[in-house]
């Protein structure tokens, strides 16, 4: 999730589509928020790592 959102906050900046900008940081903020849930020992989705 983490690099699908930075792909797309790429696209959306090169292309000047704001709505892929937006959908681009919201993809990596729940990426970046489920990797560090996991990192630190929570069940993430019933898992105990979110990778």
């Amino acid at each position: 999730m983490i690099i699908l959102g930075i792909v797309l906050l790429v696209i959306g900046f090169v292309t000047g589509i704001p709505i892929v900008w937006s959908i681009g940081v919201i993809v990596l903020v729940v990426g970046l928020v489920l990797w560090i849930l996991g990192a630190l020992g929570h069940a993430v989705g019933g898992r105990r790592h979110y990778f």
